[in-house]
């Protein structure tokens, strides 16, 4: 078998060309994200990064609440009622938009308690929780997936990117503080929200309602996520959380550093599932057999990817973090040679929500991840005061193996998933027919 037609058996031709889109407009963004970044780290320091991260870590945990889950049911919403995409996507966007307020008024008294007296962090949280609110046009992001438009959000992200970049140039000009870089997300968001609006005006997009019928739907097919993502968001964000208050920011600086280089790659596995994920759900309701393979190849795709990236990154993470960084950094090594195998199976994770969704299993979402929660926390109060940043690594880690395959393999319900997961990391069952 050639590489033609081990592609060919992989992708169709709309998957390649929307992935290729995404793909490629990530590669642009990451060139830029990763210079502007590191310049940033480098001007902040340890300390100071350290803090925007912690402000950050607010914003990705309560991100979940925000969306109320419904970003992980809305393509098929679109598959299954062509007609309604005007009603659908009215409809979550008053509902993310009233989420996102109450989920700023929540942070604002959380941060204010937890930490009394520090001036500085309650106002960098603050800031970077505004972006919350332009978090509710990320269901634009999935009206143009559901129809293989990813070229309308590669170009909508590039541009955001770069005035983001632009943004955080002009404050290391004027040697600006701390406060200011915490505002850069929300820059970020609100330049891709008005251009993809744009877009989605440009390509004819069907005029915004709203209905309560519409809402209702959502939300009884969506409910599993929101209590899910909150859980998910306790075992992928309290790390930072502890890291802070158990130790200081510095440290999460480090542990920051770590994760963002692991990050630096993964919209890679992130394009690729975008883009299989509408065949998928179609070949659901057409193919079964299809359906089982078009995931074991998805997973497959996604756990090999990583494998080999994670496994350069251990080797080489020293030096990268030495070029990248500079020495006070070099504290990051360790944890970066730890968290970097954590993307493997969290991804895998992100690629299973195409199948919890065409099975309708989401209501065992909130057993598996409230085990993870658990699991998570102990893990960190365990390892965090004995390794610091590489402790909460490593409890990243053991975590993200037990949610993507061995807690699901142990509800009966979810346990066709983990095999499916196993038999595409034995690469059973991905090139045949």
């Amino acid at each position: 078998m050639n590489v033609k037609e081990l592609l060919s058996r992989l992708y169709n031709n709309r998957e390649a060309n929307n992935a290729s889109w995404l793909i490629g407009g990530r590669i642009i963004q990451m060139f830029i994200s990763l210079i502007v970044g590191i310049i940033t780290a480098r001007y902040l320091g340890p300390s100071n990064y350290g803090l925007v991260n912690y402000g950050a870590a607010y914003v990705s945990f309560f991100s979940a609440l925000c969306n109320l889950g419904i970003n992980s049911v809305i393509v098929k919403n679109f598959v299954d009622h062509p007609n309604e995409e005007g009603l659908t996507i009215g409809t979550t966007l008053l509902m993310h938009f009233l989420s996102s307020i109450f989920s700023c008024i929540i942070i604002f008294i959380v941060v204010f308690f937890v930490d009394a007296g520090e001036t500085t962090t309650q106002i960098v949280v603050m800031l970077c929780s505004v972006s919350l609110i332009f978090h509710i046009f990320e269901t634009l992001n999935y009206w143009f997936q559901s129809r293989y438009q990813s070229k309308s959000i590669a170009i909508a992200t590039l541009i955001a990117y770069i005035g983001s970049a632009f943004y955080k140039i002009v404050l290391l000009i004027l040697n600006k503080g701390v406060e200011w870089f915490a505002f850069a997300t929300s820059v970020d968001y609100i330049i891709y929200a008005i251009v993809l609006f744009i877009f989605f005006k440009k390509n004819k997009g069907p005029t915004f309602s709203v209905s309560i019928r519409k809402g209702k739907e959502l939300l009884c097919v969506s409910y599993n996520y929101i209590l899910s993502g909150l859980l998910v968001s306790i075992y992928g964000y309290t790390d930072k959380f502890m890291l802070k208050q158990m130790l200081d920011e510095t440290t999460v600086g480090y542990y920051s550093t770590a994760t963002a280089i692991c990050s630096m790659w993964v919209f890679v596995l992130q394009a690729i599932i975008d883009s299989m994920y509408p065949t998928i759900m179609n070949l659901y309701k057409t193919n079964r057999n299809g359906f089982l393979r078009k995931n074991r190849q998805l997973y497959a795709i996604v756990f090999y990817t990583s494998i080999c990236v994670s496994l350069l990154i251990t080797i080489f993470a020293k030096v990268i973090i030495w070029i990248l960084y500079g020495e006070n950094y070099l504290p990051a090594v360790n944890p970066l040679r730890i968290i970097t195998w954590y993307t493997a199976f969290s991804y895998l994770g992100v690629a299973r929500n195409a199948w919890i969704v065409c099975e309708n299993k989401q209501k065992y979402l909130k057993y598996m991840y409230l085990g993870a929660a658990v699991i998570n926390v102990f893990m960190n109060l365990l390892f965090i005061p004995l390794l610091g940043a590489s402790g909460a690594a490593l409890a990243s880690l053991i975590t993200q193996i037990f949610t993507s395959l061995i807690l699901p393999y142990i509800i009966r319900e979810m346990r066709p998933n983990s095999i499916l997961m196993m038999e595409a990391i034995r690469l059973k069952g991905v090139f045949n027919k």
